[in-house]
């Protein structure tokens, strides 16, 4: 954790947000890569291990597997969109946890890990995916407002035939959701779009 952030800021974490990382089903993890742009954001889904593992190491309790990540102008470009997903995590009584606080449109200060339910976890994961290799940023926050848009049964629904059938079938389902949510590269609707979705 940072040692700038307030004291207030660091209460926050230890006492309302802490408790829920250990047992989220997803984590989102603010870290560095010596050879990445500072910060990375990786979201994390928390499984068993297979079956295979477990004969092997013995080992049967959930681990923590990366299900993407995003940084530099990517990130830049979908912060606000990343910051309304997560800000609607709550505890189990339905109140707000307010990570949203731990990454501003500043500077993100912050290192460590935050909770994620379902939903936040399934669409974060989508949009990190999704964003990789993209060079239009339009195209890149496209897609991550129309992500954010989707319910938790649609956005759990879609990532799972983008990662779950092999190799080929997810690239396949990769690439149509990347077209299906942001165009072609190069489409002159993609910034008209861009900004009725903005303005909605």
């Amino acid at each position: 954790m940072s040692k700038q952030k307030p004291l207030d800021h660091e209460r926050l974490f230890n006492q309302r947000i802490k408790p829920f990382v250990r047992i989220s089903p997803w984590v989102l993890r603010i870290t560095e890569f010596k050879d990445l742009p500072a910060p990375v954001l990786v979201v994390k889904q928390r499984v068993l291990p297979d079956t295979g593992t477990q004969k092997e190491t013995g080992y049967t309790q959930p681990v923590l597997k990366d299900r993407g990540l995003i940084h530099g102008q990517s990130l830049r470009r979908c912060l606000p969109v990343l910051r309304e997903i997560i800000g609607g995590v709550c505890d189990p009584a339905g109140i707000p946890l307010e990570l949203h606080t731990f990454v501003p449109n500043g500077r993100i200060g912050f290192r460590g890990n935050l909770p994620l339910d379902e939903e936040a976890g399934a669409k974060l994961s989508l949009i990190f995916r999704l964003q990789e290799r993209i060079l239009d940023m339009d195209r890149v926050e496209l897609i991550a407002r129309r992500v954010q848009r989707f319910s938790r049964e649609e956005a759990v629904y879609w990532l799972t035939r983008a990662t779950q059938y092999g190799d080929a079938a997810n690239r396949w389902a990769q690439a149509g959701l990347r077209l299906m949510l942001g165009g072609q590269p190069g489409d002159s609707a993609i910034p008209a779009m861009l900004e009725k979705i903005r303005e909605e």
